[in-house]
């Protein structure tokens, strides 16, 4: 009976699964990932807390109080910025003097005083032109056969640059009476003055001188105005055959006698004369500017005699007294 008994027990198999887990295994590195990051950007939060002054954080704390009261007010700016030494906020939080947003400080500016600058530039430039009387003094000095003419030069400074005079003398004149005809030593002066002005690039004014003479016809006719303006103009082409170019010249003017060298004596040899000024920055703004303040004005008859220049009348027979011709 027993045995039959242990014959009817059931029969149970158990079955073991193995690597039932085995899709879970990477599960762990995702964890431990997000853990860094969140540690990571803890770290960070805690580093810009340390870092930021207590004005950023009150103003932080007032704009979300009421954002729009701080942008009103700020103009965008943090509030509260200047409660601390070393101010934070800006692109370099790395730097120990701290840093500071774009346009929370005025950069420090550098004024240039633009009078004190011309005030330079007029002592160069002075300075300059004196030299270049040196140099035209000297190259006529130094020439043997020009060093005779040295007390026909004139040189002087004046309000629009170096002024370089060639007088007259009684014994030596630069033209023949009545004629525009340069001499073969005004020539030689010209020319050799014009390779010296090659060391400069200013720019030049020509002007034309003849003494109180007059023409036996008048001023209706050929006169000193059209005398000194063709003598000024026959001094720039031995200045540009001297190897002077012909841009350097600004200014042709006849003045005939309305500037008188020896206003004592206007029938006096020197104020029959060339005048070349090597002009200063000034004299060429106030020529190149119609508002400027001009050494001559439009209505001057050194002015009028460069329009007449353009279209002049025949030459009359020359007076049979030499002192009525203009010099």
């Amino acid at each position: 009976m027993s045995g039959d008994a242990k014959k009817l027990q059931p029969i149970i198999i158990r079955r073991v699964r193995k690597g039932g887990h085995a899709v879970h295994a990477g599960a762990w590195k995702i964890a431990y990932a997000d853990f860094v990051t969140a540690m990571m950007a803890f770290f960070l939060l805690m580093w810009l807390l340390g870092s930021t002054s207590e004005g950023d954080k009150k103003g932080i704390a007032d704009y979300f109080q009421s954002p729009l009261k701080v942008a009103l007010l700020n103009s965008g700016s943090g509030s509260g910025d200047s409660s601390s030494l070393i101010k934070g906020g800006g692109t370099e939080l790395s730097r120990s003097d701290g840093s500071v947003k774009s346009g929370e400080v005025k950069a420090p500016r550098s004024t240039i005083n633009l009078q004190a600058l011309r005030h330079e530039q007029r002592l160069a430039e002075t300075a300059s032109l004196q030299e270049l009387s040196a140099q035209v003094d000297s190259a006529l000095k130094n020439n043997a056969r020009l060093a005779q003419y040295a007390s026909q030069i004139k040189l002087d400074m004046t309000r629009d640059g170096l002024r370089i005079q060639i007088v007259d003398e009684l014994a030596r004149p630069m033209f023949d009476s009545g004629s525009a005809v340069v001499k073969p030593h005004l020539r030689e002066l010209l020319r050799a003055i014009g390779k010296v002005l090659l060391e400069v690039p200013n720019r030049l004014t020509l002007e034309g001188h003849t003494d109180a003479a007059t023409f036996a016809g008048g001023d209706r006719s050929y006169s000193n105005w059209e005398l000194s303006a063709d003598r000024a103009n026959a001094s720039r082409r031995e200045l540009v055959a001297g190897g002077l170019t012909d841009d350097r010249v600004l200014r042709v003017l006849g003045l005939a006698s309305s500037q008188p060298f020896n206003r004592n004596d206007p029938a006096e040899p020197q104020n029959r004369r060339i005048s070349i000024i090597v002009m200063n920055r000034d004299a060429e703004d106030r020529f190149y500017s119609p508002t400027a303040d001009r050494v001559e004005s439009p209505g001057t008859p050194g002015a009028a005699a460069v329009a007449e220049a353009l279209v002049r009348p025949d030459k009359p027979a020359r007076a049979s007294s030499p002192s009525s011709a203009g010099r």
